[in-house]
């Protein structure tokens, strides 16, 4: 049983947003996700390939309930303390799969997004990365009172940004991915480990704002 002194690991659920097989966002998620077990969380990767579910569909939410794919992704997500989202962007936005995954899981009471930590990253052949995609994912998901981490990670021309042995080949922003999830990692674990945190509302670790706790619409 963990103990104050010895508090039991972050869980952390780190997602590879795409269905394609050998896709750029499987591997950066790999490497998010090697690199917090590195740091001493708890990771349960995944690929969003493993959660089958339809288009959402109100007709068949009542005749059938939600599907099984959806309460799968819904039961990894609550036993984590954060997760981590690695997604393409198409056209300059979120991807169809990835939006109907969040709306059906949305559906299940007691509504999942609601307070996790995410960190959000993307891999896109592009030569500005999925950046665009990645403001437009913030909208649902903090909408459901997921708390977004500020710093987002983008890696463009991803088709040739890994080594063969699933690092990144720019070593500056290798560097830079290690510093966000570790800063990511630290904003988590104040909120899970020091009860007085979870008084405030807060965006940054150390934002030392009196004011109170905000009544947010995301049930």
């Amino acid at each position: 049983m963990a103990t104050d002194a010895h508090p039991s690991p972050l869980r952390v659920l780190v997602l590879g947003a795409s269905l394609r097989s050998g896709s750029t966002n499987s591997r950066l998620a790999a490497l998010a996700g090697r690199m917090m077990g590195e740091a001493g969380a708890d990771v349960d990767l995944a690929a969003l390939r493993e959660f089958e579910m339809p288009l959402y569909d109100g007709d068949l939410e009542l005749a059938n309930g939600v599907p099984d794919g959806a309460l799968a992704l819904r039961d990894r997500l609550e036993r984590c303390d954060a997760f981590v989202l690695s997604s393409p962007e198409y056209n300059a936005s979120v991807p169809g799969v990835v939006k109907n995954a969040i709306d059906w899981v949305s559906r299940v009471r007691p509504q999942p997004f609601k307070t996790k930590h995410a960190l959000l990253l993307s891999a896109s052949p592009s030569l500005i990365g999925g950046n665009r995609g990645l403001w437009a994912l913030r909208v649902p998901l903090e909408h459901l009172g997921t708390r977004v981490y500020p710093d987002m990670f983008s890696l463009a021309a991803a088709h040739k940004g890994f080594t063969d042995d699933g690092q990144l080949a720019d070593s500056a922003l290798h560097q830079r991915l290690r510093e966000t999830v570790s800063a990511f990692l630290s904003l988590v674990e104040a909120d899970a480990r020091y009860v007085c945190l979870q008084r405030r509302w807060y965006e940054f670790l150390g934002d030392s704002t009196e004011a109170s706790v905000t009544q947010r619409a995301e049930d």
